[in-house]
């Protein structure tokens, strides 16, 4: 008789914590709370009768059954990773998943995506704009993603893109008026529109650190108009309402078209440690839609990045 199998999140939480041995490491990788990769070993450890794991004095250690154990429960996954592959090659190769952040689709990625489509007037492109964090093992239609982080995705492919740095941003007319907008200490007199990071960016900067930076006191940094996504607070700025703090990416296009000025210079930008990636997983990556949407997205980095170059060398001249 076939010995029942355990559930598969339970061998998927195994799988993590033993490759990392740790559970909060498994947990951030699984996108769950530690508490539930416990739940989930020690659901496991009844089915099977056994410890899988025990506390060394520095750190989580497997047990002997763990170790037996890891092995072909790893050697599973890659089996289901590659049949799931195969599987993908056989479906229609011209249909591309995409998982992407709201505030990038809306301010970057979709303006662009015309000349993809010119190169690609056959591939079907369907994106899903979320803050989610895709689970590419349960979600196996999405092909890749572009993510906001610190590009910590073990296990996946990872190619940084663009960010890092943060700029305060307003409408041109808020340069003008009865309290024009010249100096930091200007900002007294104007709402501070804010973006309360995710929990993926829990230190990104924000408006209290870019004005402790720029020597300002006597600013309430917490005032302000509050957005759950970026490209809002930055639409709130081109609309005269505040000055927003953004990413460079975010702004790029409307500080060209001249709808979003930098009050105070590209000099008084924020250094962030969480930038954008390309992230997709491994099996992935010999699928053809996947290369070409891949390199020609690499391809327009490489333009936006030669082009806030060219705009940095002309303002310093």
């Amino acid at each position: 008789m076939a010995r029942r199998l355990p559930p598969l999140n339970a061998l998927r939480a195994f799988e993590a914590a033993g490759r990392n041995l740790s559970f909060s490491k498994a947990a951030n990788e699984l996108n769950v709370t530690p508490a539930a990769v416990s739940h989930q070993i020690k659901g496991l450890e009844e089915h099977l009768g056994t410890a899988l794991f025990r506390r060394g004095p520095r750190r989580l250690l497997l047990t002997d059954a763990g170790q037996r154990l890891l092995p072909g429960v790893r050697q599973a996954f890659a089996g289901l990773a590659e049949a799931l592959g195969e599987l993908d090659e056989a479906r229609d190769g011209d249909f591309l998943t995409i998982s992407v952040v709201p505030s990038l689709a809306s301010k970057w990625l979709l303006p662009r995506m015309d000349r993809f489509r010119r190169a690609q007037p056959d591939m079907e492109v369907r994106f899903d704009a979320t803050s989610h964090v895709v689970d590419f093992a349960q979600e196996t239609d999405v092909d890749l993603a572009l993510r906001h982080g610190t590009g910590d995705y073990p296990g996946l492919e990872v190619e940084r893109l663009t960010g890092g740095t943060l700029l305060p941003v307003c409408s041109p007319k808020l340069l003008e008026g009865p309290y024009p907008l010249k100096t930091p200490d200007d900002l007294r007199h104007h709402t501070l529109l804010h973006v309360p990071w995710e929990a993926c960016c829990p230190t990104d900067p924000d408006w209290s650190d870019w004005l402790k930076t720029a020597g300002v006191t006597g600013i309430d940094p917490d005032r302000g108009s509050r957005f759950n996504h970026s490209s809002y607070a930055v639409q709130a700025a081109v609309e005269g309402q505040g000055v927003a703090l953004a990413d460079e990416v975010l702004i790029s296009d409307d500080l060209a078209a001249g709808r979003l000025v930098c009050p105070f210079g590209t000099g008084a930008s924020g250094a962030t440690p969480f930038a954008y990636y390309l992230v997709y997983p491994p099996q992935k990556a010999k699928l053809e839609r996947v290369r070409a949407f891949r390199d020609w997205l690499m391809d327009e980095i490489r333009t936006y990045e030669a082009t806030l170059k060219k705009q940095a060398e002309d303002t310093a001249a």
